[in-house]
């Protein structure tokens, strides 16, 4: 086996170029309608026919007016069974030929006419043999042999030898199967690549070990890729460890910070200044977890999936968002409740996501909030609206953003985090979905998330 992707290709059209060159060259010389020598049986039975219609025509007296008869009806007496004989004169008339035979006989006539080197060829359903000498007098003819064709050539072989453009395409045939291994012996490594590169694409961090096999061109891109995935694998941990290692030094002077302003509060009482300080703690202590959260959404290669029911995944979420309205003097109405379907998810993610959108909804609206499912296109559409400020076209893309904020109505004085829409995209795009942002009918802002049923 050829490992070497060049060698291969090279030694395919090398292969492929001489077949074809043996076909152009040998084929034809394999037509059974190629003239040969006569064998010595075939040689010694015109010997024989040429002395009986010699001895025929001496016997009989030459008649000026009917010299032709005499002629047809020595051939057609002597004649062997199921064939018949033909004789030429010096001035070329033809004797004893039938009328759909004489395009074929004139051809043999002008490719043999040596009685001393008789041949024979086919044509279709019969041969002809010869010539023969025959003498009559002082006269000279030519004795040709017409039979049935043993072994006949089919008509579909003799017109491939006839038509060189259908023996090209035959022979293009011949090599198609060695040129679709070629090639796909070139795709198939191509796809494997394809593949894989694919699910780094999607998140999925994963060595391939059938990438290092085939050509050694491959198997070299292969090895590289692997280390590569290696190398990527390596910098996602890092920053993993990394924001790890810097949450829990933040929490250490974060809960120092809380001891310290709940021991002046005891000291001093409430004021201004204690309670900008527990806000902006608890902002950050926030920020932090959610921090945490994305990034695990981010970077983590495989994450536990199963089947389950909407309902149980959402209902209590939907429940607990209803009862915290109330207590904003807010109303939140589901108007399309889920329906009976199961999904093939991570739960925990997906019930983030929708609590995250919910919640954002909560945040920003004025005091009315419709949630809505069903479903679309072989998955669940789910529908957010508010009645808030709403945002403006141009952010509309960019709050799925990490930290992103806009510069009207959502700002920081809203107390999110800026990352809450950041782990809703990255929930449903690890779970090949997608979510968008547009205009409310409420007049604030639409959040629309879709998820496929057929998550598998």
């Amino acid at each position: 086996m050829i490992n070497s992707l060049t060698a291969r290709i090279f030694a395919i059209f090398w292969f492929t170029l001489a077949l074809v060159l043996m076909l152009v060259l040998m084929v034809p010389k394999l037509d059974s309608r190629q003239i040969t020598p006569l064998l010595k049986s075939e040689y010694r039975q015109g010997l024989m026919l040429e002395q009986h219609i010699e001895a025929e025509l001496a016997g009989d007296p030459i008649n000026d007016l009917m010299w032709w008869r005499r002629l047809s009806n020595a051939i057609q007496k002597l004649a062997p069974p199921d064939q018949h004989l033909i004789m030429v004169t010096s001035e070329g008339r033809v004797i004893g030929a039938m009328p759909n035979e004489m395009q074929v006989i004139r051809n043999f006539i002008g490719q043999s006419d040596n009685a001393d080197q008789p041949k024979k060829k086919k044509y279709g359903r019969v041969e002809m043999l010869g010539p023969f000498s025959i003498r009559d007098g002082e006269d000279h003819y030519q004795l040709y042999l017409v039979r049935p064709a043993s072994s006949p050539q089919s008509d579909f072989i003799s017109l491939l030898f006839d038509r060189p453009f259908l023996l090209l395409v035959a022979t293009m045939l011949i090599s198609a199967p060695l040129l679709l291994w070629l090639a796909w012996s070139l795709a198939k490594p191509a796809r494997k690549l394809k593949m894989a590169a694919d699910d780094v694409a999607n998140g999925n961090l994963r060595q391939h070990p059938e990438l290092e096999s085939g050509p050694q061109e491959f198997l070299a891109v292969g090895n590289s890729f692997n280390q590569m995935i290696s190398a990527l694998e390596g910098m996602v941990s890092a920053q993993q460890r990394m924001i790890s290692d810097i949450s829990h030094e933040l929490r250490t002077p974060l809960t120092r910070l809380q001891l310290a302003t709940a021991l002046l509060r005891r000291r001093h009482g409430e004021s201004k200044e204690l309670e900008r300080i527990e806000t902006e703690t608890l902002r950050l202590d926030g920020m932090i977890n959610d921090l945490l959260v994305l990034s695990h959404s981010q970077h983590k290669n495989e994450i536990l999936r199963q089947n389950i029911k909407v309902t149980d995944l959402w209902n209590d979420i939907l429940d607990n968002a209803t009862f915290e309205a109330e207590q904003m003097n807010k109303t939140l109405n589901v108007t399309a409740s889920p329906g009976t379907w199961t999904i093939y998810c991570n739960p925990p993610a997906l019930g983030s996501a929708l609590e995250n959108i919910v919640r954002n909804a909560l945040r920003y609206s004025h005091n009315r909030i419709e949630v809505a499912f069903k479903e679309e296109n072989q998955g669940i559409l789910i529908t957010v609206d508010d009645d808030g400020p709403g945002v403006s076209k141009e952010d509309r893309e960019k709050i799925f953003r990490p930290f992103y904020r806009t510069d009207e109505a959502r700002d920081r004085q809203s107390g999110g985090t800026g990352l809450g829409l950041a782990i809703v995209a990255t929930a449903v795009f690890h779970h090949k979905g997608w979510v968008k942002a547009s205009d409310s009918p409420l007049g604030g802002l639409r959040l629309q998330l879709w998820l496929s049923l057929h998550g598998r």
